[in-house]
């Protein structure tokens, strides 16, 4: 992302929101400027680590996962596994894994159920799976090409929000063949990705995992909740609660500042997958249609957000161009899904209609 760009968009923004008779206040806040903090444990790590690449990584996954499908409960299992890849020096590279089903409403809907996948830290030492413990991975749901297509856009929103802020969740997609031990069915190879485990992403953003419910957006970093609430409208996501804990995860700095990161974004309208649906207090059909779920702002306050979604625009577009296998028509759909996202942002009467005057009190 491109400073000076913000910088020069910022005033665009101010001004053009002053031509309905709204001033920015002398106490307005503008989002910091944005920076990658670099981890903390960054000796530690491997030189090559997981998500320090953007390159697909190409893995064999073999465990007996007619015994894996079947633990939809509580109780989650563990099933010993081998997770297989092959190294730059052209060797293969295996590792002892134990992996269980996890999730809530995609454990119980999908085909192929979410793993997570637990690492045996001395053995994956100096491989890209080094320090990382437990990952989840983020499966597709179902065998078919439609399904393939949610699983990359899912991992693209990912990639979104890292160009908006380092307090995100890191992603690193795969193709995953899924192997049957016994041989007694042909592997399945599908897309699929990991995802940062919530302590390592608090800890390289200098923070730690505040496992509270009952926080309001109210109670977390003004500047940081009006990205992630922007964001979700951008794409369409209604999916999310604060106070539960709904597919946020809050991080705290040592002086106490709580920081909203969110995740899990299947249920968005850009995506539109067949088994999402809106909470019917929402008063809204569908899932593409957008709703606003942030507190409520001045103009002035969101003219800092508008900008950065502003300087962020064309890397947002070049991730879904560029983006393999995924299809040319889904692609269209989501550009032309976020083009109306663009109008709404600079275009000061329906801002206003679309954020301001429907918004929350707390």
């Amino acid at each position: 992302m491109s400073l000076d760009l913000t910088e020069r968009l910022l005033p665009l923004t101010v001004a053009a929101l002053a031509a309905l008779g709204f001033t920015p206040r002398p106490s307005a806040r503008p989002l910091p400027p944005f920076r990658w903090h670099l981890p903390a444990d960054t000796a530690e790590r491997a030189p090559h680590g997981l998500f320090d690449s953007a390159d697909p990584i190409e893995i064999t996954l073999a465990a007996d996962f007619d015994a894996v499908a079947k633990d939809r409960g509580t109780e989650k299992r563990v099933h010993a596994g081998v997770l297989s890849y092959g190294s730059p020096a052209g060797d293969t590279v295996s590792l002892n894994v134990q992996l269980h089903t996890r999730g809530h409403f995609r454990l119980r809907t999908c085909e192929f159920p979410p793993l997570k996948l637990e690492f045996d830290r001395t053995g994956a030492a100096h491989t890209p799976f080094a320090h990382q413990g437990s990952l989840k991975l983020v499966v597709q749901c179902r065998g078919s090409r439609a399904y393939a297509n949610y699983l990359l856009e899912e991992y693209l929103l990912y990639r979104i929000y890292n160009l908006l802020t380092p307090q995100s969740f890191r992603a690193r997609l795969a193709r995953v063949a899924y192997v049957d031990p016994s041989g007694k069915k042909a592997p399945a190879t599908r897309y699929a990705f990991f995802l940062e485990d919530d302590d390592r992403m608090a800890r390289r953003n200098h923070t730690h995992v505040l496992a509270q419910q009952g926080v309001s957006q109210g109670e977390t970093n003004f500047d940081q909740t009006g990205l992630v609430t922007v964001f979700q409208y951008m794409i369409g996501n209604t999916d999310f609660a604060f106070t539960a804990l709904h597919n946020i995860v809050l991080i705290s700095d040592s002086a106490g500042v709580v920081y909203p990161v969110p995740y899990d974004f299947d249920w968005s309208g850009v995506i539109s997958a067949p088994y999402a649906r809106p909470d019917s207090r929402l008063g809204i059909a569908t899932v593409r249609i957008r709703t606003y779920r942030g507190t409520c702002r001045t103009p002035d306050d969101f003219a800092p957000l508008f900008a950065r979604f502003n300087a962020a625009k064309d890397s947002i577009y070049a991730l879904y161009r560029s983006q393999p296998d995924l299809e040319p028509k889904r692609v269209e759909q989501a550009l032309s899904y976020y083009d109306e996202f663009y109008r709404t942002i600079n275009e000061p009467r329906r801002a206003k209609h679309e954020l301001i005057d429907g918004c929350r009190e707390s």
